[in-house]
């Protein structure tokens, strides 16, 4: 039986290719380390001191901040109306992204650069403006006021200014991947008799998941440490619509840093975990989406 013997490569092309293999990325060692500095910088040291300082309270002063009244209070307000925000940015940040990007209408050029306005908008700009917009002498807020429903100064309030700052996170996210959805692919599935609402939950919506849960988790983050938006439009009522930065600077202002620093603490630990929860439902998302693949 006779067998054939691979062709050998010339021994340069071999080592190049071995070079090649060895350097993916040029000055890998060098990046990772700068990568590494500076995270640690601006990241991990900043965060690791707000545990050091906390660490200066005993269990009992943490635990007493930690369950007291007013931050209790706060915790349901920002985590509740946070969460509530991120579910409406979701599901309306989708439209607005699809049709954006799937039709072509005068003006979308306009819609797609005011979609980006609540990055350019300072927070305490984009807070005033909301506050007398939705105040009870303001263009909108007149109109909800004679029907008993508080736009301003109340959760209400806070909500608003939540689902303001957060759509471009959803947007934005979703937007690179509908643009990159191939619309034969739904096209052969109406050819086969497959209605919208099928097409939707069977092709569309399982592509669009795991970036639609990474837009809905940044604009949920971006909720729960949000400031500036929503200090002018709460009204700040204790034990009603405080929120938990606000928790933080009013102990600062006070020079009581143990405090300020416990809360964030607190802040940070369950934002972590919301966060986590959300990266490990988007990997279980793509993995089975790969499996269907």
């Amino acid at each position: 039986m006779k067998t054939t013997e691979s062709p050998q490569l010339p021994a340069s092309f071999q080592s190049s290719r071995k070079r090649v293999n060895r350097r993916v990325i040029p000055g890998f060692g060098l990046s990772m380390g700068i990568t590494l500095s500076y995270l640690g910088l601006v990241v991990l040291v900043p965060l690791s001191a707000i545990f050091i300082r906390t660490s200066g309270l005993s269990w009992g002063e943490f635990w007493e901040i930690a369950t007291s009244r007013q931050v209790v209070a706060a915790y349901k307000v920002t985590f509740g109306i946070s969460l509530a925000a991120a579910v409406t940015n979701a599901f309306f940040g989708l439209i607005v992204a699809w049709v954006i990007t799937r039709y072509r209408f005068p003006g979308r050029k306009l819609i797609d650069g005011l979609v980006d306005l609540p990055f350019a908008l300072p927070t305490a700009v984009a807070g005033i403006a909301l506050a007398a917009l939705y105040g009870p002498n303001g263009w909108l807020g007149q109109l909800f006021y004679p029907l008993g429903i508080e736009t301003a100064y109340s959760k209400t309030g806070i909500y608003i200014a939540l689902t303001f700052i957060g759509l471009p996170f959803v947007v934005r996210t979703v937007q690179p991947v509908i643009e990159d959805l191939d619309t034969e692919v739904e096209e052969a599935a109406t050819s086969l008799g497959a209605g919208r609402l099928r097409v939707l939950t069977r092709i569309i919506l399982p592509a669009l998941f795991p970036a639609l849960l990474t837009g809905f988790a940044l604009s949920l983050a971006r909720a729960i440490g949000e400031y500036g938006s929503v200090v002018f439009i709460s009204g700040n009522i204790p034990l009603k619509t405080e929120i938990m930065p606000l928790i933080i600077v009013k102990f600062l202002e006070q020079y009581q840093y143990p405090q300020a620093t416990a809360v964030g603490c607190i802040m940070l630990v369950i934002s972590f975990a919301l966060l986590l929860v959300v990266n490990l439902l988007q990997r279980w998302s793509e993995s089975i989406g790969q499996s269907r693949s």
